[in-house]
């Protein structure tokens, strides 16, 4: 598979496809993160994702396949977005404990005029997290570029989360073995 262009500058997501052996590089270009109103959580995702390609493949001017992704969190129909501030974060974590929510990646892969678009849903059950662990864990890890104020990977998601239910790395950032299978028809070959 030739280089692909990641338009993200999330570790994360980086991570993901090292570990799939992708080839990529990333150029990233920020972009407005608002949407219209009336678009459905999937919806949302990949309406920033295509903005977030739309704005590289302007930048470049090349014919590389670029991907671009975004995750948000939904919680009983409301979008938890990144939490500003540590109160903020504290705020969404309470809110989160003891409850079920869905993380939705909103992935999309383009080239020329070509593009695949697709959101991917996971469902996620925290136990219930007293305020000193929620505390703890925004203290140390400062979750601020983070949807729903966490990182599965990381120490709340390992003592914290009671269940998942679909792709374990889409709440990570990208639902990457589907991104895989994608590419592969995409670009017509085998990675």
């Amino acid at each position: 598979m030739n280089t692909i262009i990641l338009a993200s500058g999330s570790p994360r997501r980086k991570q993901l496809l090292e570990w799939a052996e992708v080839p990529f590089e990333v150029f990233v270009e920020e972009t407005d993160e608002r949407f219209p109103p009336g678009l459905e959580p999937d919806g949302i995702a990949i309406y920033i994702a295509r903005n977030k390609a739309i704005a590289v493949q302007q930048k470049k001017k090349n014919d590389q396949i670029i991907l671009a992704a975004d995750t948000i969190v939904v919680l009983n129909d409301h979008i938890i977005g990144k939490p500003v501030h540590r109160e903020e974060a504290i705020s969404i974590l309470v809110a989160l404990s003891g409850e079920k929510h869905e993380v939705i990646t909103g992935v999309v892969i383009r080239q020329g005029d070509k593009e695949i678009a697709f959101a991917d849903t996971t469902e996620v059950q925290f136990h219930d997290l007293s305020v000193e662990q929620i505390e703890f864990y925004v203290d140390k890890y400062k979750p601020y570029d983070k949807a729903g104020a966490y990182a599965i990977q990381e120490w709340i998601g390992v003592v914290g989360i009671k269940s998942v239910n679909g792709d374990f790395y889409n709440v990570m950032g990208l639902p990457v073995s589907r991104v895989v299978r994608e590419l592969e028809k995409f670009n017509g070959s085998m990675v």
